[in-house]
Order: C-alpha cells, then sequence, then structure tokens
C-alpha cells in the first residue's frame, strides 16, 4: 500500500518549484498519502535526500532535481519522475 510521495528537491530550482512542489501536492492528495519534501539546501534534509537518490534514483555527485519517489509500507520506494537539464519551458 502506499504510503507516502517525497519530492526532492530546492527552493532555487525553476523546475522544482513551484511545478514539482504544486503537482506532488496534487499527487499525494489525489492518491490520500503524505507529502514528504526533502529540500537539498538544508543540511539535514539534504542527508536524506542524499540517501534516498543514492539508493533508489538517478544518483550523480550532483544529481539532478526533481526527484520524485512513492513510498510503500514494505519499504519498497518507486521513482516517479527524475528530472532532465534543460530550459525551464
Amino acid at each position: 500500500m502506499l504510503k507516502r510521495i517525497t519530492v526532492v528537491l530546492a527552493e532555487w530550482c525553476p523546475h522544482c518549484v513551484p511545478l514539482s512542489l504544486e503537482k506532488g501536492k496534487e499527487m499525494a492528495k489525489a492518491l490520500g498519502v503524505p507529502l514528504r519534501v526533502l529540500d537539498i539546501d538544508d543540511p539535514e534534509q539534504e542527508k536524506l535526500a542524499d540517501e534516498l537518490v543514492l539508493e533508489h534514483g538517478d544518483f550523480t555527485e550532483d544529481y539532478l532535481i526533481p526527484q520524485v519517489f512513492a513510498e510503500y509500507d514494505n519499504k519498497v520506494w518507486n521513482p516517479v519522475f527524475i528530472g532532465f537539464p534543460g530550459a525551464e519551458d
């Protein structure tokens, strides 16, 4: 069973805020689960974000954001969206 949605982002990223944050909120609401936001510019949240992206996302030293994950009760994580380089359009 779906437990929550997690969005890894940075407040300065135009792909993350407002777009991914708003869509993450909509997705979580539609699915009836909480949304967790991990901001990579917050040291405590960055540690959690790095661990999540390393284990279940697309990790490089300077990984792409946003990355969105679905977490299930059985501790399975599925990447839902991984950002890609490019313009804001």
